[in-house]
Protein backbone atom coordinates (compact mmCIF):
# COMPACT_ATOMS: atom_id res chain seq x y z
CA UNK A 1 0.00 0.00 0.00
CA UNK A 2 1.09 3.72 -1.03
CA UNK A 3 2.25 5.28 2.37
CA UNK A 4 1.08 8.58 0.77
CA UNK A 5 -2.48 7.30 1.38
CA UNK A 6 -1.96 6.18 5.05
CA UNK A 7 -3.76 8.31 7.74
CA UNK A 8 -1.16 7.68 10.13
CA UNK A 9 1.89 9.70 10.12
CA UNK A 10 5.05 8.34 10.96
CA UNK A 11 6.32 8.28 14.58
CA UNK A 12 9.20 10.38 14.51
CA UNK A 13 6.66 13.39 13.74
CA UNK A 14 4.89 13.06 17.48
CA UNK A 15 6.34 16.43 19.12
CA UNK A 16 7.85 15.41 22.29
CA UNK A 17 5.35 17.56 24.51
CA UNK A 18 3.18 14.31 24.08
CA UNK A 19 5.51 11.91 25.17
CA UNK A 20 6.26 14.26 27.95
CA UNK A 21 2.65 13.78 29.26
CA UNK A 22 2.47 10.08 29.55
CA UNK A 23 2.38 7.81 32.73
CA UNK A 24 3.32 4.83 30.83
CA UNK A 25 2.72 2.27 28.16
CA UNK A 26 -0.01 -0.17 26.99
CA UNK A 27 0.60 -2.82 24.85
CA UNK A 28 -0.31 -6.02 22.45
CA UNK A 29 1.64 -8.95 22.50
CA UNK A 30 1.22 -11.35 19.45
CA UNK A 31 3.48 -9.53 16.87
CA UNK A 32 3.90 -6.34 18.65
CA UNK A 33 6.32 -7.30 21.22
CA UNK A 34 7.22 -10.94 19.69
CA UNK A 35 7.60 -12.37 16.50
CA UNK A 36 6.21 -16.36 16.02
CA UNK A 37 5.20 -16.20 19.66
CA UNK A 38 8.54 -15.33 21.05
CA UNK A 39 9.89 -11.88 22.56
CA UNK A 40 11.92 -10.31 20.55
CA UNK A 41 15.02 -8.67 22.02
CA UNK A 42 14.74 -5.25 20.77
CA UNK A 43 11.33 -5.54 22.70
CA UNK A 44 12.97 -7.19 26.03
CA UNK A 45 15.34 -4.65 26.09
CA UNK A 46 12.91 -1.87 25.73
CA UNK A 47 10.90 -3.57 28.69
CA UNK A 48 13.70 -3.66 30.62
CA UNK A 49 14.89 0.52 30.18
CA UNK A 50 11.02 1.68 30.99
CA UNK A 51 11.38 -0.64 34.32
CA UNK A 52 14.56 0.87 34.96
CA UNK A 53 12.67 3.96 34.24
CA UNK A 54 9.83 3.03 36.72
CA UNK A 55 7.28 3.73 34.01
CA UNK A 56 4.67 0.72 34.09
CA UNK A 57 3.87 -1.32 31.10
CA UNK A 58 0.57 -3.30 31.47
CA UNK A 59 0.03 -5.81 28.27
CA UNK A 60 -3.49 -6.21 26.62
CA UNK A 61 -3.61 -10.07 24.39
CA UNK A 62 -6.28 -11.84 22.98
CA UNK A 63 -3.54 -15.00 23.82
CA UNK A 64 -5.39 -17.44 26.67
CA UNK A 65 -4.72 -16.98 30.43
CA UNK A 66 -2.52 -20.35 30.11
CA UNK A 67 -0.66 -19.43 27.85
CA UNK A 68 0.22 -16.04 29.53
CA UNK A 69 1.03 -18.00 32.57
CA UNK A 70 3.64 -20.63 30.94
CA UNK A 71 4.73 -18.79 28.48
CA UNK A 72 4.70 -15.17 29.21
CA UNK A 73 5.11 -15.33 32.79
CA UNK A 74 8.71 -17.39 31.76
CA UNK A 75 9.92 -14.57 30.37
CA UNK A 76 12.93 -12.47 32.58
CA UNK A 77 11.26 -9.18 30.68
CA UNK A 78 7.74 -9.94 32.40
CA UNK A 79 8.80 -8.55 35.44
CA UNK A 80 8.94 -5.07 33.83
CA UNK A 81 4.80 -5.66 33.60
CA UNK A 82 2.15 -4.23 35.83
CA UNK A 83 -0.11 -6.78 34.92
CA UNK A 84 -0.79 -9.18 31.53
CA UNK A 85 -4.48 -8.60 30.65
CA UNK A 86 -5.59 -12.07 28.42
CA UNK A 87 -8.24 -13.42 26.43
CA UNK A 88 -9.57 -10.05 25.47
CA UNK A 89 -10.10 -8.06 28.66
CA UNK A 90 -11.81 -11.06 30.59
CA UNK A 91 -8.82 -12.23 32.77
CA UNK A 92 -5.71 -10.73 34.18
CA UNK A 93 -2.45 -12.04 36.03
CA UNK A 94 0.06 -10.22 37.89
CA UNK A 95 2.97 -11.17 39.37
CA UNK A 96 3.66 -10.40 43.39
CA UNK A 97 7.62 -11.89 44.97
CA UNK A 98 7.29 -15.28 43.29
CA UNK A 99 3.56 -15.89 43.30
CA UNK A 100 1.24 -14.90 40.21
CA UNK A 101 -2.10 -13.84 41.22
CA UNK A 102 -5.38 -14.17 39.12
CA UNK A 103 -8.91 -12.34 38.91
CA UNK A 104 -11.30 -12.31 36.47
CA UNK A 105 -14.29 -9.98 35.44
CA UNK A 106 -16.93 -12.60 35.57
CA UNK A 107 -17.67 -14.60 38.51
CA UNK A 108 -16.70 -18.15 38.14
CA UNK A 109 -20.80 -19.71 37.95
CA UNK A 110 -21.57 -17.29 34.85
CA UNK A 111 -18.25 -18.16 33.76
CA UNK A 112 -19.10 -22.11 33.51
CA UNK A 113 -22.26 -21.23 31.99
CA UNK A 114 -20.44 -19.09 29.21
CA UNK A 115 -18.03 -22.44 28.53
CA UNK A 116 -21.01 -24.65 27.37
CA UNK A 117 -22.01 -21.95 24.79
CA UNK A 118 -18.47 -21.48 23.79
CA UNK A 119 -18.14 -24.79 22.96
CA UNK A 120 -20.93 -25.50 21.17
CA UNK A 121 -20.19 -22.27 19.11
CA UNK A 122 -16.27 -23.61 18.26
CA UNK A 123 -18.08 -26.87 17.36
CA UNK A 124 -19.47 -25.63 14.77
CA UNK A 125 -17.36 -23.04 13.64
CA UNK A 126 -14.98 -26.20 13.19
CA UNK A 127 -17.54 -27.65 11.35
CA UNK A 128 -18.53 -25.44 9.32
CA UNK A 129 -16.00 -23.48 7.49
CA UNK A 130 -13.50 -25.71 5.82
CA UNK A 131 -9.57 -25.48 7.63
CA UNK A 132 -10.90 -23.91 10.52
CA UNK A 133 -9.40 -25.14 13.68
CA UNK A 134 -8.71 -23.88 17.50
CA UNK A 135 -5.80 -22.41 18.11
CA UNK A 136 -2.84 -24.77 20.27
CA UNK A 137 -3.55 -22.80 22.90
CA UNK A 138 -7.15 -23.56 23.51
CA UNK A 139 -6.71 -25.82 26.21
CA UNK A 140 -5.35 -22.60 28.78
CA UNK A 141 -8.60 -20.83 27.70
CA UNK A 142 -11.40 -20.15 30.21
CA UNK A 143 -13.44 -17.49 28.49
CA UNK A 144 -13.33 -17.65 25.35
CA UNK A 145 -12.50 -19.46 21.87
CA UNK A 146 -10.07 -18.97 19.58
CA UNK A 147 -9.41 -20.19 15.68
CA UNK A 148 -6.00 -20.17 14.54
CA UNK A 149 -6.18 -18.35 11.07
CA UNK A 150 -1.69 -17.19 10.78
CA UNK A 151 -0.11 -18.87 13.28
CA UNK A 152 0.12 -22.91 12.92
CA UNK A 153 -2.99 -23.07 10.24
CA UNK A 154 -3.89 -20.46 7.17
CA UNK A 155 -7.29 -18.94 6.69
CA UNK A 156 -7.91 -17.15 3.49
CA UNK A 157 -9.47 -13.50 4.04
CA UNK A 158 -13.54 -15.05 3.34
CA UNK A 159 -12.78 -17.92 5.94
CA UNK A 160 -11.63 -15.15 8.44
CA UNK A 161 -14.85 -13.37 7.63
CA UNK A 162 -16.79 -17.14 7.54
CA UNK A 163 -15.63 -17.62 11.29
CA UNK A 164 -16.65 -13.67 12.60
CA UNK A 165 -20.11 -14.44 10.95
CA UNK A 166 -20.73 -17.94 13.00
CA UNK A 167 -19.48 -16.45 16.01
CA UNK A 168 -21.83 -13.57 15.92
CA UNK A 169 -24.61 -15.68 15.17
CA UNK A 170 -23.76 -17.72 18.57
CA UNK A 171 -24.05 -14.41 20.07
CA UNK A 172 -20.37 -13.59 20.72
CA UNK A 173 -18.20 -11.34 20.42
CA UNK A 174 -15.74 -11.30 17.90
CA UNK A 175 -11.99 -10.01 16.91
CA UNK A 176 -9.79 -11.19 14.41
CA UNK A 177 -5.83 -10.25 15.54
CA UNK A 178 -2.71 -10.81 14.06
CA UNK A 179 -2.86 -14.84 14.64
CA UNK A 180 -6.46 -15.90 15.56
CA UNK A 181 -10.08 -15.12 15.84
CA UNK A 182 -11.16 -14.86 18.67
CA UNK A 183 -15.02 -15.12 20.07
CA UNK A 184 -16.24 -14.43 23.47
CA UNK A 185 -19.27 -13.33 25.58
CA UNK A 186 -19.94 -10.50 28.00
CA UNK A 187 -19.30 -6.73 27.18
CA UNK A 188 -15.10 -6.94 28.23
CA UNK A 189 -12.78 -6.07 25.28
CA UNK A 190 -8.98 -4.90 25.58
CA UNK A 191 -10.32 -1.15 26.06
CA UNK A 192 -12.65 -2.34 29.25
CA UNK A 193 -9.85 -4.76 30.59
CA UNK A 194 -7.07 -2.02 30.62
CA UNK A 195 -8.75 0.11 32.68
CA UNK A 196 -9.84 -3.00 34.60
CA UNK A 197 -6.45 -3.65 35.56
CA UNK A 198 -4.93 -0.09 35.92
CA UNK A 199 -7.20 1.00 38.41
CA UNK A 200 -6.58 -2.46 40.01
CA UNK A 201 -3.15 -2.30 40.29
CA UNK A 202 -2.07 1.28 39.77
CA UNK A 203 -5.14 3.22 40.95
CA UNK A 204 -5.24 4.78 37.93
CA UNK A 205 -8.36 6.10 35.52
CA UNK A 206 -7.88 5.41 32.20
CA UNK A 207 -11.32 7.03 31.96
CA UNK A 208 -10.45 10.39 33.23
CA UNK A 209 -7.11 10.43 32.10
CA UNK A 210 -6.70 8.60 28.75
CA UNK A 211 -3.56 10.77 27.36
CA UNK A 212 -1.55 9.75 30.01
CA UNK A 213 -1.26 6.13 28.12
CA UNK A 214 0.38 5.28 25.09
CA UNK A 215 -0.91 2.24 23.15
CA UNK A 216 1.19 0.30 21.21
CA UNK A 217 -0.41 -2.81 18.76
CA UNK A 218 -0.18 -4.26 15.23
CA UNK A 219 -3.61 -5.56 13.87
CA UNK A 220 -7.19 -5.16 13.88
CA UNK A 221 -8.42 -6.43 17.18
CA UNK A 222 -6.15 -3.15 18.34
CA UNK A 223 -8.94 -0.70 16.65
CA UNK A 224 -11.25 -0.45 19.81
CA UNK A 225 -7.76 1.02 21.54
CA UNK A 226 -6.81 2.69 18.58
CA UNK A 227 -10.41 4.70 18.35
CA UNK A 228 -10.85 4.67 22.24
CA UNK A 229 -7.33 6.19 22.94
CA UNK A 230 -6.03 10.20 22.21
CA UNK A 231 -2.32 8.41 21.63
CA UNK A 232 -1.93 5.16 20.05
CA UNK A 233 1.17 3.98 17.48
CA UNK A 234 0.86 1.08 15.00
CA UNK A 235 4.21 -0.91 14.66
CA UNK A 236 5.31 -1.19 10.94
CA UNK A 237 3.58 -4.74 10.49
CA UNK A 238 0.11 -3.22 11.10
CA UNK A 239 0.51 -2.43 7.65
CA UNK A 240 -0.89 -6.02 6.27
CA UNK A 241 -4.17 -5.12 7.93
CA UNK A 242 -4.09 -1.75 6.31
CA UNK A 243 -7.18 -2.94 3.76
CA UNK A 244 -8.81 -3.67 6.73
CA UNK A 245 -8.92 -0.80 8.96
CA UNK A 246 -11.51 1.79 9.71
CA UNK A 247 -9.85 3.24 12.73
CA UNK A 248 -5.93 3.92 12.67
CA UNK A 249 -3.31 4.86 15.15
CA UNK A 250 -2.36 8.16 16.25
CA UNK A 251 0.97 7.21 14.45
CA UNK A 252 2.84 4.39 12.94
CA UNK A 253 6.43 3.03 13.80
CA UNK A 254 9.12 2.67 11.42
CA UNK A 255 10.09 -0.73 12.85
CA UNK A 256 8.25 -4.01 13.17
CA UNK A 257 7.22 -5.56 15.98
CA UNK A 258 9.74 -5.73 18.61
CA UNK A 259 11.65 -2.49 17.20
CA UNK A 260 8.69 -1.03 16.42
CA UNK A 261 7.52 -1.05 20.31
CA UNK A 262 11.58 -0.45 20.92
CA UNK A 263 10.55 3.44 19.01
CA UNK A 264 7.52 3.94 21.54
CA UNK A 265 9.84 3.45 24.72
CA UNK A 266 13.24 5.26 23.40
CA UNK A 267 11.00 8.40 22.52
CA UNK A 268 9.39 8.25 26.00
CA UNK A 269 12.32 7.90 28.00
CA UNK A 270 14.09 10.33 26.48
CA UNK A 271 11.27 12.68 27.21
CA UNK A 272 11.24 12.04 30.88
CA UNK A 273 12.97 14.73 33.15
CA UNK A 274 15.85 12.05 34.19
CA UNK A 275 16.50 11.54 30.79
CA UNK A 276 17.27 15.05 30.02
CA UNK A 277 19.31 15.70 33.13
CA UNK A 278 16.38 17.59 34.72
CA UNK A 279 15.17 16.93 38.78
CA UNK A 280 17.01 15.54 41.45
Amino acid sequence: MDTAVIPAPPLAQCPPERWAALRGVLTDIDDTLTHDARLEPAAADALAALQAARVPVLAVTGRSLGWCREVAAAWPAAGALVALVAENGAVALWREGRRWRTAYTQPQGRRRVHARRLAACAAAVCRQVPGARLARDSAGRETDIAIDHAEHARLAPAAIDQVVALMRVHGLQASVSSIHVNGWIGAQNKFSGAAWMLRHRLGADLMAEPERWVYVGDSTNDELMFERLPFTVGVANLLRFAGRLRHWPSYLAAGKRGRGFAEVALALLAARPQARGEGA
